[in-house]
């Protein structure tokens, strides 16, 4: 079953930024993900948080969607985001992929 990572990523540094968003996809593709939302507008309907850059990525399984943030690949560009963002990386949800 798909497996969802969802962040919320208020960027500090564009610039800097770019580099982790150039490195990212290269990173998902051993592990099958693939992004479904990265960025765009977006705003809040309900409760106290502040939506900034809001990210989804599909993988194929939980295990693949840990697998991939856990990589060493990923950890190395994980901290060009630290450095350039405040993020809230939410949560792997098992799920089953919208159906079009």
């Amino acid at each position: 079953m798909a497996a969802y990572i969802i962040a919320n990523v208020e960027v500090t540094d564009p610039e800097g930024y770019r580099e982790y968003s150039r490195q990212v996809p290269a990173s998902l593709e051993p592990f099958g993900g693939r992004f479904v939302v990265r960025a765009g507008a977006a705003e809040r309907l309900e409760g106290e948080a502040t939506p900034h850059r809001v990210v989804v990525i599909e993988f194929p399984s939980v295990d693949a969607a840990k697998a991939w943030h856990a990589s060493p690949a990923y950890q190395t560009i994980a901290k060009i985001r630290h450095q350039h963002s405040t993020s809230h990386v939410m949560f792997v949800a098992e799920g089953a992929p919208p159906q079009v």
